[in-house]
């Protein structure tokens, strides 16, 4: 038969020479190339077959072969095979006319382009490990069959052959391995194995290198969840996860329509150690059509998720043209918002009904699902739903939503108030006039909780309000009287000029045993994120905050006194200095002065003895 020596377009050449040193990151995914090939063929014989049955294939599987002598590797199918114009058509895609675009398009992304399903040219990752590629391929049905070969050069070969069998198979004529440049040798069968049970391993199509199966094909999100062991489940999640407790919840699903894909979840039982370190791997594999992809995918679930372990396998997604990273479309953002929604909603069923398990899975991965409040997006009301916080009400944390039902007539907002531990906020000053009025106060002390207070104003109509900011009045609290306000005038702008550090002094009825609190103004920042904030080395300008006084407590009513009868007596202005002081230790704030503070306070007590 006759056969024809082509030539590459110039830019055809600039582009197979770009793509075989600049685009893949990996060179074993070659062969996963190959396969997927390979297996799309099967899938379409499969098909052809069903409406004519001459083009049914027995046994339809994938062979590889390797021949360390001849240093050649062989992947070898049954499926439908292609007729010469097919092979120009598709294998040849990359010599026909675009091809100066795709060039172009190239060299201005070096991370590549939009173009793996659009213009077919996985194929062309051989050439990253080969001297040579052979072709052969008869379309089921037809008498005659296609010879194609390229070196990677300049030109290709095609010729019609009589002794092609159905199917295709490409044989690589492996160059020297290179391990320094990761070129490894792929002529020895271990590391052919290796690939494929990494990249192929749920192909549904036997892979066999002589007597040998390679795959498992069992690809479990694929299963009804009824012919699946749980043990199954088990070793698939070990498998993925690299975790040897059980997982707390599985979860599987099935898109179908105009995209489908499947996804098999799982929630793990505690949390990994780089759960909250910037570098951690996120848990999702991402296959399309059983043939992996990826393992740490990030764009099919919102970061405050990125504990959840698990494989989605979609029937076609944006790869760019190394199928190593996915392009933001709407099938992307399809995916994540439905599985990031089934993950929430699983969460609730478990705070309904197994409280023990929804208790495990708040205390290990609360503070990352509370990250997703300090986002735009449409999870906030999910995400309050399931959360649970530390309360004034009980030792139990409570939900948001029996938060509201326990509220008292006439309250309107859900208090709530920050700290470091739940000692240091049951202990604070602020909470003095709740605690006497029996007022619910929600006890916030994760750093995350700082942050989203500020991002989030309200659930199920009821506002947030802190306890430790602005002026807090409690529903049918008494105010401070006109005469009580104006006898305590003179000596409220007389610490205020006194201390100089505070932004306001106020009389107030929210203290009951203690004499004084300092808080926020409606906008101030509160301590703790002005030492997070500087903690993650942004500059934030000093605030001044209002030292609010308790006129019955019996320090600052012996200090009005005081001041009425020798205002200008240093020994008030160091008073004035210890109740400030106090006010912030209370607060877990810290001193700007510690060890003049410690000696005021050691001086005024040796006067005491």
């Amino acid at each position: 038969m006759s056969t024809e020596t082509l030539e590459f377009q110039a830019e055809a050449r600039q582009l197979l020479q770009l793509m075989v040193h600049s685009i893949y990151s990996n060179k074993d995914i070659f062969l996963r190339e190959l396969i997927s090939n390979a297996s799309d063929a099967l899938d379409k014989r499969r098909l052809a077959g069903l409406t004519d049955e001459r083009l049914r294939a027995e046994d339809p599987h994938i062979d590889i072969e390797v021949d360390k002598e001849t240093r050649t590797l062989t992947v070898r199918d049954n499926g439908i095979g292609m007729t010469r114009d097919d092979v120009v058509g598709l294998i040849g895609t990359i010599a026909r006319s675009g091809t100066a675009e795709m060039l172009r398009r190239l060299k201005e992304n070096k991370e590549s382009a939009e173009l793996i399903g659009q213009f077919g040219v996985g194929f062309y990752s051989v050439f990253m490990v080969a001297d040579k590629v052979v072709l052969l391929t008869r379309k089921a049905g037809e008498e005659t069959g296609v010879r194609w070969e390229s070196d990677g050069g300049g030109t290709y070969t095609i010729e019609t052959v009589t002794d092609a069998p159905e199917g295709t198979s490409v044989t690589v004529h492996l160059r020297p391995a290179d391990e320094e440049d990761a070129l490894y040798d792929y002529a020895e069968a271990w590391k052919v194995r290796e690939i494929v049970k990494r990249y192929s391993d749920f192909i549904s199509f036997p892979i066999r290198m002589g007597e040998d199966t390679l795959n498992s094909m069992k690809a479990l999100w694929a299963r009804p969840r009824s012919e699946v062991e749980d043990e199954e489940y088990r070793e698939f999640y070990r498998h993925i996860s690299h975790d040897w407790t059980e997982p707390l919840e599985i979860i599987q699903m099935r898109a179908e329509g105009t995209f489908e894909y499947e996804a098999l979840l799982f929630i793990p039982a505690r949390a990994p150690h780089d759960l909250f370190q910037r570098d951690a791997r996120h848990g999702i594999q991402l296959y399309v059509k059983r043939v992996f992809i990826m393992d740490d995918s990030r764009e099919l679930l919102p970061s405050h998720l990125r504990f959840v372990k698990g494989v989605v396998d979609a029937a076609d997604l944006s790869l760019n043209i190394s199928r190593e990273i996915l392009q933001q479309d709407r099938h992307i953002q399809l995916i994540r918002r439905r599985l990031a929604k089934k993950v929430l909603s699983t969460i609730k069923d478990l705070m309904r009904d197994d409280v023990e398990k929804y208790r495990t899975f708040w205390r290990e991965f609360g503070p990352a699902v509370k990250e997703g409040l300090l986002d735009g997006n449409e999870d906030h009301k999910a995400i309050l739903d399931i959360a649970s916080f530390a309360s004034t009400a009980g030792d139990e944390p409570t939900s948001l939503a029996d938060y509201v039902a326990r509220m008292k007539d006439g309250q309107d907002k859900i208090y709530f108030m920050t700290g470091e531990s739940r000692a240091q906020v049951e202990n604070s000053p602020h909470l003095e006039a709740f605690k006497a009025k029996e007022y619910e106060v929600l006890l916030l002390t994760d750093p995350v909780d700082e942050i989203w207070v500020e991002a989030v104003r309200e659930y199920d109509g009821r506002e947030f309000q802190s306890v430790a900011r602005g002026a807090v009045d409690l529903p049918a609290e008494e105010e401070v009287s006109q005469e009580r306000a104006g006898a305590y005038a003179p000596l409220l702008t007389w610490l205020k000029e006194t201390l100089g550090d505070v932004k306001d002094v106020r009389l107030t009825t929210r203290l009951t045993s203690s004499p004084a609190c300092l808080v926020s103004d409606g906008e101030g920042l509160t301590p703790a994120l002005e030492r997070m904030y500087r903690a993650m080395g942004q500059e934030v300008p000093a605030v001044k905050r209002i030292l609010e006084l308790n006129p019955d407590h019996a320090l600052v009513s012996g200090l009005r006194s005081a001041h009425e009868q020798r205002a200008t007596d240093p020994e008030l202005a160091e008073t004035a200095e210890l109740l400030y002081g106090t006010a912030l230790l209370a607060e877990g704030g810290d001193l700007g002065d510690p060890a003049r503070f410690a000696k005021l306070l050691a001086d005024r007590l040796a006067r005491t003895m």
